[in-house]
């Protein structure tokens, strides 16, 4: 099961890699994809029984110099699977969904955000008991430098619920950087 997911997962990074590729080599640009940026989130973390792979790809439409409209897509899977021995529950969990973006830049090395998430968990455990499978939605207002394409910030989950965000905590560090 762990190997169809990884398989899955490659094949639709490698889709949305050669799909930005064939866009910037595109010579006869309609106005509109001129002013369309992409970046997003790419993420893998391995260890000792753990996995857990994160894709986010978004898309921005500036609108002008100063304000910008977007969408994006999240997946991310993460599976915990502890040796026999152990006490500890081991579980895997699918995350998808998608978001809509506002990024604004008021002073040259400021930009604010808010990004609305929706997304569907499914969580399933090694005690069918703890399964749990639900929508969750979540408003983040952030903040940060801008350098060029690049920008460093916090944002804040304004409907941050502790019981079902898939978050630590409703403060989060991000960093953003738009091709």
């Amino acid at each position: 099961m762990k190997t169809y997911y990884f398989k899955n997962i490659i094949i639709l990074s490698l889709f949305g890699l050669f799909s930005c590729i064939s866009f910037s080599q595109n010579q006869n640009e309609s106005e509109f994809w001129k002013k369309v940026r992409f970046g997003g989130n790419v993420g893998a973390n391995f260890g000792n029984s753990y996995t857990s792979i994160l894709i986010a790809p978004q898309a921005i439409y500036q609108v002008n110099q100063f304000v910008g409209l977007g969408a994006g897509l999240n997946y991310s899977y993460s599976e915990f699977d502890p040796n026999s021995n152990s006490s500890v529950q081991g579980y895997k969990s699918n995350i998808a969904g998608g978001s809509l973006i506002a990024i604004a830049q008021p002073l040259d090395f400021l930009q604010v955000s808010g990004d609305f998430e929706y997304l569907h968990v499914n969580r399933n455990f090694d005690n069918p008991a703890f399964d749990d499978t639900y929508w969750v939605p979540a408003l983040f207002l952030g903040a940060g430098y801008q350098q060029g394409n690049f920008v460093i910030g916090a944002r804040y989950d304004v409907l941050y619920n502790d019981r079902k965000s898939v978050y630590q905590n409703g403060i989060q560090p991000f960093v953003r950087v738009l091709f």
